[in-house]
């Protein structure tokens, strides 16, 4: 038995629609924040940042294209690892299908981390995705933006917005930019630690599951999250995945 009530279907509807009431009451603060976040105040990006990508090197108003809008998701993928987070890949994994849906409604989607290109691109292609990812090296945009620290800055409440310390030099987060008609181009939001969390339609699915998340008995809650390629079940998207 797995310890749960079983009740009859009169009972079970009588407590689904209880709870509907309050899911529905969640949906609508969440509207009405949404809606707070919008509102809030942008802010000018002073710097020109250049990016290395595989058209050569561009600014940040050149990655959005003929969009007027810009969401950057910080890929934790440093200049010494070999391979992109595991993290990052399944929320990218949830990203990739969307990216082709928000040209629809104005907005251009990357990926930005500091890792070369030269190790961005033949994971990229291991992974299978076609969204647009450049890399930052050699630029501040990941420390301006507060995804990358110093080994000093690691020590202390450095990350989302000086509320928590990063347990390394590179995290994740999500960031929104504005492009008017002369080029400027404004900060708008930008979320980290559980914030981009939306991001991953897994959990959205798990939470919906009997046994929801079930993370407790793991060391860290992601601890079970593999590349795509690296679950048992996983077939190669690509023979040069292929062992």
């Amino acid at each position: 038995m797995t310890g749960h009530r079983v009740i009859s279907r009169q009972e079970w509807l009588d407590a689904r629609l209880a709870l509907l009431a309050k899911e529905k009451a969640l949906t609508h603060q969440y509207d009405a924040l949404v809606r707070e976040r919008q509102q809030l105040p942008w802010q000018r990006v002073e710097k020109d940042y250049v990016f290395e990508t595989p058209d050569g090197r561009q600014t940040l108003a050149d990655l959005f294209g003929d969009k007027s809008q810009l969401l950057v998701y910080h890929f934790m993928f440093s200049p010494e690892a070999e391979q992109g987070c595991p993290s990052c890949s399944m929320t990218t994994d949830s990203l990739d299908g969307n990216a082709v849906h928000l040209t629809g409604r104005d907005v251009s989607l990357v990926l930005v981390s500091r890792a070369p290109m030269k190790k961005i691109a033949p994971f990229k292609k291991r992974m299978g995705w076609s969204l647009p990812w450049v890399s930052s090296n050699g630029s501040d945009f990941n420390y301006d933006f507060r995804v990358s620290f110093t080994e000093e800055e690691v020590d202390g409440n450095n990350y989302n917005f000086g509320t928590s310390r990063p347990y390394g030099q590179d995290m994740q987060g999500l960031s929104a930019f504005f492009k008017d008609e002369d080029g400027t181009v404004y900060h708008t939001w930008s979320t980290y630690g559980r914030g981009p969390e939306s991001l991953m339609a897994v959990y959205a699915l798990l939470d919906m599951a009997p046994k929801g998340r079930d993370e407790d008995a793991l060391p860290w809650p992601m601890a079970w999250v593999k590349h795509h390629d690296g679950y048992e079940t996983a077939k190669p998207a690509h023979a040069c995945c292929a062992h």
